[in-house]
C-alpha cells in the first residue's frame, strides 16, 4: 500500500532554492561579463560558423 512521503523541511526548501538562485546568478555574470568583452572588442572568443555562410 501507498506511503505518503514524509514532508521536506522549510530548511531544506530554502537552501535548495538559494543554491539555484546562486548558480542562476553566477551564470548570468558569466554572460554579462562575456558580453562586454565581445562588444569592446578584447575577447578572443570565436564564433562557430558554418561553412555555408562563409561563401
Amino acid at each position: 500500500m501507498a506511503v505518503p512521503k514524509k514532508k521536506t523541511s522549510n530548511l531544506k526548501r530554502d537552501q535548495r532554492k538559494a543554491h539555484w538562485k546562486k548558480q542562476a546568478a553566477k551564470e548570468a555574470q558569466k554572460a554579462l561579463s562575456l558580453g562586454k568583452s565581445l562588444l569592446s572588442g578584447r575577447s578572443t572568443f570565436i564564433y562557430p560558423q558554418d561553412k555555408e555562410d562563409d561563401e
